[in-house]
């Protein structure tokens, strides 16, 4: 006896359902902009949908200033590093950060270089003197370079 009742709220729901729903999408507008936000916001199914999407950004291979610059970024100024991913302007400062840093490091290697006593004869004679205080000459830079252009 129960099993037929269901049977009989069934049929007489489903015809109910598909009824109400195609009213449903017939009265609802396919597009709805919202006065407050200005989002506008399309139809899937019985819900609407933000029309968001990110501005167009140019393609940049990063080297290592940028990569370092963009995971600081990430992991210690998120609110900085989601304004500019949704204004569009993070790789523009990634490819700019990156740039002055790969001058800056080469700018102050020459001036280092310059100050030591190194020579380009020195490269023949005692080679593993000259790449310790190249290396060292490197260090050196990338860490000004760390603390002035990336960490801040």
């Amino acid at each position: 006896m129960k099993a037929s009742k269901t049977r009989i709220k069934r049929k007489i729901m489903i015809p109910d359902f598909k009824r109400r729903k195609k009213a449903m999408n017939n009265e609802l507008p396919k597009t709805k902009i919202d006065e407050r936000t200005g989002i506008e916001y399309h139809l899937e199914g019985d819900y609407y949908i933000p029309n968001l999407a990110m501005p167009k950004q140019e393609k940049i291979v990063l080297n290592k200033y940028g990569r370092m610059r963009l995971n600081y970024l990430k992991e210690h100024k998120k609110a900085d590093y989601t304004t500019m991913l949704m204004d569009g302007t993070l790789n523009t400062h990634l490819k700019d950060i990156q740039e002055i840093a790969d001058n800056k490091v080469q700018q102050i290697i020459n001036d280092l270089k310059a100050k030591s006593d190194l020579t380009e004869d020195m490269k023949n004679t005692d080679m593993l003197y000259w790449v310790g205080t190249m290396n060292s000459i490197k260090a050196q830079a990338e860490e000004i370079v760390f603390s002035e252009l990336i960490y801040i």
